[in-house]
């Protein structure tokens, strides 16, 4: 019972977070995917969009993730309780066990995050025109290519993603929980230290894997899909060609 009231509430967390941090997640999608020289930053990504196609056209390609999100919770929370027990036996684990830990949820959670994040991107680079599809027809568009190459595109880069995200997610988390109970002893932790946990830990999050979700959405997004096991770097290699770091 606890188990599944835990999943009810993330979900209904996660749906939170989507609903709130959709139109900033817009912002940072297309200041990754657009061609150079059509915005001139964030705050003009935001005026054009609102200016010209109104202000719910930031929360395109939130469906996506809102279908997806009890599954890729839980999905997430269940590979990182595994994932614990494999890195230590023991219940109190260092925070380079609780990384570890991490990263391998990270990289079990990349399998439904990737077509999660795949249609939420090709939604998000629709820019108002004439032609611009919804959500059904985005996907038929995708599932033409297959699996590998349409549905699943990306995932590897995902999982190379999710690795130090988690990682540093949850090592991020843990050690400013500690450090406000390490200056408050024998005192449950209350809502607000376990907010501001939770923001280190996604600010860590961010910090540790942004380069490589700036390379997903552009392979995601991109026309045709990525050929070669290399993939990853090519596309690297092209984005500081073409813009630099």
């Amino acid at each position: 019972m606890t188990v599944t009231l835990d999943l009810i509430a993330g979900s209904i967390a996660g749906a939170a977070q989507v609903i709130v941090g959709q139109p900033l997640d817009t912002i940072k999608t297309r200041a990754q995917i657009a061609p150079k020289g059509m915005f001139k930053g964030n705050w003009d990504i935001f005026a054009q969009t609102v200016r010209k196609e109104g202000i719910f056209a930031l929360y395109k390609g939130m469906l996506s993730p809102l279908l997806g999100i009890a599954g890729v919770n839980s999905l997430l929370f269940a590979s990182y309780a595994v994932s614990k027990r494999i890195v230590s036996p023991f219940p109190e684990k260092s925070l380079k066990e609780i990384a570890l830990a991490g990263g391998m949820a990270g990289a079990a959670n990349a399998i439904l995050a990737s077509p999660v994040e795949m249609f939420k991107v090709r939604m998000q680079g629709q820019y108002g025109a004439a032609g611009d599809q919804r959500l059904r027809a985005v996907f038929t568009e995708v599932a033409k290519d297959g699996l590998r190459k349409g549905i699943m595109r990306g995932y590897w880069v995902t999982v190379a993603r999710e690795i130090p995200a988690y990682a540093a997610f949850y090592a991020g988390f843990e050690y400013q929980k500690r450090r406000w109970l390490a200056t408050h002893p024998n005192q449950s932790i209350p809502v607000y230290a376990l907010i501001g946990s939770g923001s280190f830990g996604g600010i860590c999050y961010w910090l540790a894997c942004y380069p490589l979700d700036v390379i997903k959405s552009r392979v995601q997004l991109a026309r045709t899909p990525p050929s070669g096991i290399n993939y990853i770097a090519n596309e690297f290699r092209a984005i500081i060609s073409a813009q630099g770091l």
